[in-house]
């Protein structure tokens, strides 16, 4: 794409972003939880939209909770295309909330942070998640931990699957990918990996040519007497096989 086309993308999403902003300071104090859930979900899709990424969403999102989603990690996009897909309360990394407008962005969907060094902090976090689960609540985590390569799985932290043991809530696998939607192929622009940059990443992103997300619902399962750690590796299983569909 040519730069003053990659201007006016990144010029178009900022300026979505900070209306996006002001929504959070002046309107959503005065919204139902509901609301606001509906709200995050159009303001994803529509920046998705913005930055010429198409939305593809396959197999069947949760109406309602309670219910935990597991996905693999890729991008910074992750949690953008999967609030277009459905809203839900991710379980982050503490570093997000220094993040300029997109810490405030996450927070104001909800966003429960983790200090993942800490695992008295893990602790508190899989209490506070097996509340909201018993609430109703749709959460979401990345059980990598990180950001993969987007061609291979990393090994899944079986931690954070606790709490939907002692919610007794199911687990619903999601897959991510993001591909060239002309010749089909994975597309590795909007990866964040390794030494690579938040900045590098999204003028990669705005860059490339038309990108398609693509979310893969799996069906959703109970542990059925399975520890966290034998029903994360299922779960990663699961999320291996919806990959390739």
């Amino acid at each position: 794409m040519k730069l003053p086309g990659v201007l006016w993308k990144l010029s178009r999403a900022t300026l979505h972003a900070l209306r996006g902003l002001w929504t959070i300071k002046t309107v959503f104090p005065k919204l139902a939880q509901e609301d606001r859930h509906a709200r995050v979900n159009i303001w994803a899709c529509e920046m998705l939209q913005i930055v010429g990424i198409e939305l593809v969403v396959n197999g069947t999102p949760p109406a309602e909770g309670p219910v935990l989603l597991v996905a693999n990690h890729i991008s910074w996009l992750d949690i953008l295309v999967m609030h277009a897909s459905r809203h839900c309360r991710f379980v982050s990394k503490a570093d997000i909330k220094k993040w300029p407008i997109v810490g405030t962005m996450a927070g104001a969907a909800g966003t429960m942070y983790l200090e993942r060094e800490s695992r008295r902090d893990a602790h508190r976090v899989v209490v506070q998640m097996a509340d909201r689960l018993r609430a109703g609540d749709v959460l979401a985590v990345f059980p990598e931990g990180t950001t993969g390569d987007g061609i291979t799985l990393k090994p899944f932290h079986a931690n954070l699957i606790q709490a939907a043991i002692e919610a007794s809530a199911p687990v619903q696998p999601v897959a991510l990918k993001f591909i060239d939607a002309a010749s089909g192929q994975t597309s590795f622009a909007p990866s964040y990996v390794d030494d690579e940059t938040l900045v590098g990443s999204i003028w990669r992103t705005l860059t490339a040519p038309r990108l398609i997300a693509v979310v893969t619902f799996g069906p959703a399962h109970a542990h059925q007497g399975r520890n966290r750690r034998l029903w994360a590796q299922a779960l990663r299983e699961d999320i291996e096989q919806l990959r390739q569909l």
